[in-house]
């Protein structure tokens, strides 16, 4: 064997080694989704079973799951429209316009991700309180701007700065101002960086578990993650029903991910070559 061939098969071995430890939990809780209480618990656990949907049965009909999904749909689809109307003429902005403390703006943006979501999630709970928001998807979609927006700036400036300066400036003499040359002509070239932007941010978004849990308590306005959190309580926890429920709430994120991916892939380089 060749120096080459064995580092392909190093590498690939690896490749295999990492898959498994990233795809094992999500297949564990797909399986366990599909089993009993005591095929779940059986030592050592049974890897051949009888499937059984008893879990699914049991978190629809009884953990207003359906209704949380939609409020999390709601939520998201609302906060990530509202982020790009935000984030996409900011980016394009620190991309083009030289500006006195712009680099400072950017770095705001960009260290924004380095909040702790408790030291801000009181301010937002006494905010919510003395607006009557509490219990309101609204609270979330202002909320989730905080790092929905910083992402989606922090995405898109590089996207902007690979668009031709040759092309706006064209546009330009052919009498187009700013605002109309943004819409045409540089958001339709950035339409991949826009669609990760958008997907990433409502990753972020959907998965978010401490604002929804404080800020939108009720059962009707449940978000998905806080279902799963409704279940651990009491003597006991129906692992079964919390498994469906999980494999639920995942279920949108992993299809949604598996049909945009080119976009993902192609969104992620668009800028990264000069």
């Amino acid at each position: 064997m060749t120096r080459d061939l064995v580092a392909r098969i190093g590498h690939a071995v690896l490749i295999l080694i990492v898959l498994v430890v990233i795809l094992f939990p999500l297949y564990w809780m797909v399986a366990a989704s599909f089993k009993s209480a005591d095929q779940l618990f059986r030592v050592p656990p049974p890897w051949l079973w009888s499937p059984t949907v008893a879990g699914y049965v049991d978190a629809l009909a009884n953990s207003g799951i359906l209704r949380a999904l939609g409020n999390s749909a709601l939520v998201v689809g609302c906060a990530v429209l509202l982020g790009l109307m935000v984030g996409a003429p900011a980016a394009y902005g620190i991309a083009r316009y030289q500006f006195r403390g712009r680099k400072e703006v950017w770095f705001w943006y960009v260290t924004n991700w380095m909040l702790v979501p408790v030291v801000i999630l009181l301010p937002f709970y006494m905010t919510a309180v003395k607006l009557h928001l509490i219990n309101n998807p609204i609270v979330l979609i202002l909320v989730y701007q905080v790092f929905v927006v910083p992402l989606i700036i922090w995405l898109l400036v590089d996207q902007f700065r690979s668009v031709p300066v040759a092309l706006e400036e064209a546009a330009q003499l052919d009498g187009l101002n700013r605002f109309t040359i943004f819409l045409r002509i540089a958001l339709p070239l950035v339409k991949p960086g826009i669609a990760v932007a958008a997907i990433l941010s409502g990753i972020f978004a959907w998965n978010d578990l401490l604002y929804a849990f404080v800020l939108t308590p009720s059962d009707s306005a449940r978000t998905a993650p806080t279902i799963a959190m409704a279940y651990l309580g009491g003597y006991s926890v129906p692992w079964t029903k919390v498994m469906a429920s999980s494999t639920m709430i995942c279920a949108p994120v992993i299809i949604g991910g598996i049909i945009v991916h080119k976009y993902i892939a192609r969104g992620l380089t668009l800028g990264a070559v000069k």
